[in-house]
């Protein structure tokens, strides 16, 4: 009996040995798909640039405004393709978004209290922070003030290509945190798109959404395991957002919300791991990048001192560089100095500063709603300014620290 338990137990600590490792394999590919993300969107970010400022910027303008349109019967919508980019692809990775938030809460390094306490205080503390130094610099304009959200986002992708840079002098741990915090972000920036940025609403098509979600909602309940019906039904959750009033891009991570993880399709592959798997590569390498080429190019002809040192560019690049940092060290620094968090394995305090200053790279997220705050506006130069210059500024200063940081303790486990 004796032999038989010991044999059991054996069994057990293999199982949880073999689990261990698939989670580590899997973190590792994804930090590997979003860092070469990250270092391919700054490469579209950069021929944004170079091409809205050389004799060609007419034609990045026309790119821009190239006309397209959907038509179902009555149904039809045309937008320019910026607005087909932002609206529709942006849906995408907003999809994407909501499949990792569900997995890391449900199985991940957010799902048990120690794991996500770290993270957690890091990402409300770069939200809050940045958004009070743009609102401090903006408080007297209330059309200026809308744009209070634009700084406290953070770009995954960015942030961990630079990373990706550093090579073995960022431990494994770091990334983690670094993940983690962009996730807890992404999932703050949704709700404040959700609750800030949100036009007139249209009753009727907010109700055709509620019974598509219901639909949804049914699918996972049923277990339904077929990718064609939660794409079918998300597309049409997708127009009916769209036509309420309500940022299209949350019928992403609606839709992702619902899809289930324990079910598994005809490989036996998890379904929701399966869909975030093959999605990565499309958004890294594809959407964002496109959005990042379609978005990043503003011409700085005619643009002089006054225009980079006025409110909206101030309060921007002042909250991603000094209000992250703050924002997202402090909280860090006080649970490891008071024993309510560990200290992310093989990191010091100068690893966990300059993780704070990678997370003031807002970028994507950060030129989106700087997108829905300022549509249409005086201000779409002001923002592509503050958001490049400020991300810009925060990516060299954090990539700095950990470069001359003390070399990383060797760490084999992801462990925060």
């Amino acid at each position: 009996m004796a032999r038989q338990e010991f044999a059991a137990d054996g069994r057990r600590e293999r199982s949880r040995g073999q689990r261990a490792a698939r989670a580590l394999e899997r973190l590792r590919e994804f930090l590997h798909l979003e860092a070469a993300g990250g270092i391919v969107l700054m490469f579209a970010a950069g021929a944004a640039l170079i091409l809205a400022n050389s004799p060609l910027g007419d034609l990045y303008v026309g790119f821009q405004q190239i006309p397209g349109q959907i038509q179902f019967g009555p149904l039809s919508i045309e937008k320019p393709l910026l607005l087909w980019v932002n609206d529709l692809w942006m849906a995408v990775f907003f999809f994407l978004v909501g499949l990792e938030i569900k997995r890391e809460f449900l199985d991940g390094q957010l799902s048990s209290r120690t794991e996500v306490l770290l993270p957690a205080l890091g990402a409300l503390g770069g939200m809050a922070v940045p958004a009070a130094i743009y609102a401090a610099l903006n408080w007297g304009d209330p059309q200026t003030l809308n744009g209070w959200a634009i700084p406290a986002a953070t770009d995954i992708a960015f942030a961990l290509g630079i990373l990706a840079l550093l090579g073995t002098r960022a431990p494994l741990s770091l990334k983690v945190l670094l993940t983690a915090i962009a996730i807890i972000d992404d999932l703050g920036a949704i709700l404040i798109i959700a609750a800030f940025y949100t036009d007139q609403l249209s009753l009727t098509s907010l109700y055709l959404a509620g019974g598509a979600v219901l639909v949804l909602v049914a699918f996972n309940l049923l277990g339904v395991a077929r990718v064609a019906a939660y794409v079918l039904v998300g597309a049409i959750l997708w127009i009916c957002v769209l036509k309420s009033g309500v940022h299209a891009t949350l019928a992403g991570v609606i839709t992702a919300l619902t899809v289930p993880l324990a079910v598994r399709n005809e490989d036996g592959r998890s379904l929701l791991r399966r869909l975030e798997h093959d999605l990565h590569p499309w958004v890294a390498y594809l959407i964002l990048p496109t959005f990042a080429f379609a978005n990043a190019g503003v011409s700085f002809a005619g643009i002089g001192l006054e225009q980079v040192f006025q409110p909206v560019t101030l309060g921007i690049a002042l909250g991603l560089v000094l209000g992250k940092q703050i924002g997202v060290f402090a909280p860090l620094w006080l649970a490891v100095r008071f024993g309510l968090a560990p200290m992310p394995k093989g990191a010091t305090n100068i690893h966990l500063f300059g993780v704070a200053l990678l997370c003031g790279v807002g970028f994507t997220m950060s030129l989106f709603i700087g997108g829905l705050a300022f549509e249409g506006s005086e201000y779409d130069a002001a923002v592509r300014i503050g958001v490049l210059g400020g991300s810009v500024l925060a990516a060299l200063a954090g990539f700095l620290v950990l470069r001359f940081a003390p070399a990383k303790v060797e760490d084999d486990a992801p462990a925060l």
